[in-house]
């Protein structure tokens, strides 16, 4: 009985080590990297500044016109009588307020067309990862920051840089 129970496990062993020698094939792509190399970044680096330039503008003045008066504070306070001094502080509250207002509502307008833009650009990559992935037959792409060592040769980041680039 025990003859034939090793012979059984034994004939298991060897019908497995066939299916047990086909690896696959795996590869990995940074895709910080991916998105660091691509020309449409700065392409929509240029279009969100065309978008919201007077915007950023506008804002910028206000923060110059600040600066200005917190100058003019310090350079003639001591010459100032107390209307003066009390407008100015009112004016400099009041633009600062104003500021602030704007400034948050650019930076929160900004980052969500950002992120707009980043998840459009997303969909490009990950189609040009999974035609590639089919092309050159990989059975596994994983992200490069889930995997501790790999062979350069398995890294398809370059790939998915030059198919973007050449398609823009």
């Amino acid at each position: 009985m025990n003859k034939m129970v090793n012979r059984a496990l034994m004939t298991l062993v060897l019908l497995g080590a066939p299916l047990m020698a086909h690896a696959e094939k795996i590869a990995v792509v940074d895709m910080g990297a991916v998105f660091e190399q691509l020309p449409q970044r700065e392409q929509i680096s240029q279009s969100l500044k065309k978008e919201f330039g007077d915007r950023m503008a506008d804002v910028q003045k206000m923060q110059e016109e600040m600066r200005s008066l917190m100058e003019k504070q310090q350079r003639d306070g001591a010459l100032m009588n107390d209307a003066q001094k009390t407008e100015l502080v009112r004016k400099m509250e009041s633009l600062k307020s104003e500021y602030q207002l704007k400034g948050k509502a650019l930076d929160e307008d900004l980052r969500r067309r950002q992120g707009e833009e980043q998840n459009k650009l997303l969909v490009k990559v990950q189609k040009a990862i999974n035609t590639i992935a089919e092309k050159d037959q990989y059975d596994l792409v994983l992200q490069r920051g889930a995997v501790i060592y790999v062979k350069p040769n398995a890294d398809i980041s370059g790939k998915v840089v030059e198919a973007l680039s050449k398609g823009k």
